[in-house]
């Protein structure tokens, strides 16, 4: 795998979600390889996209998954790459079952795990770009103008409400 970042979602609904991911990743030119992956219903594929991540140019993997679907748990447990977790809302209890199911991993086996749904994806890109910035002096920079655009957005925001 030639990509820096994998992308796993446990079902091709929740790509709208990773989208969000993403574009922050375009944003940076950080290259991905992005695929469905089970880890309940393909569990042998999930391995196997694990280890070619690990043979290849991967550095880190974000693993996205619905309801109380473990995947970011399951990469992080054949891996000593980094994985960001994304917990999406897609069942009825709207999220925080995946949430719990990413965030509460045992001793030794971390995800870094997001806010559930879009924002969450959002941030699983930046974070991705924060940690291959500490190797990579274009994406460090690019993050600091992201930063300062974002500052910039808000101020611009907060003069519109205050001349109301």
């Amino acid at each position: 795998m030639k990509a820096k970042v994998l992308i796993l979602m446990g079902s091709d609904s929740d790509l709208p979600v990773m989208e969000a991911a993403t574009k922050i990743l375009d944003e940076f030119n950080i290259t991905y390889h992005m695929t469905v992956s089970s880890a309940h219903r393909t569990p042998d594929r999930t391995v196997k996209l694990i280890r070619s991540a690990e043979k290849g140019e991967v550095e880190v993997i974000i693993a996205g998954a619905g309801a109380a679907a473990h995947l970011a748990g399951v990469v992080a447990a054949h891996t000593t790459l980094p994985v960001i977790g994304i917990p999406i809302d897609s069942s009825p209890l709207k999220g925080i079952d995946a949430l719990y199911s990413t965030v509460q991993m045992p001793p030794g086996i971390p995800v870094a795990t997001m806010a559930v749904g879009k924002g969450g994806a959002k941030n699983a890109g930046i974070f991705t770009a924060q940690i291959l910035g500490l190797k990579d002096k274009k994406i460090a920079s690019a993050l600091k103008d992201f930063k300062k655009k974002m500052a910039a957005e808000v101020v611009k925001k907060a003069k519109k409400v205050e001349n109301r």
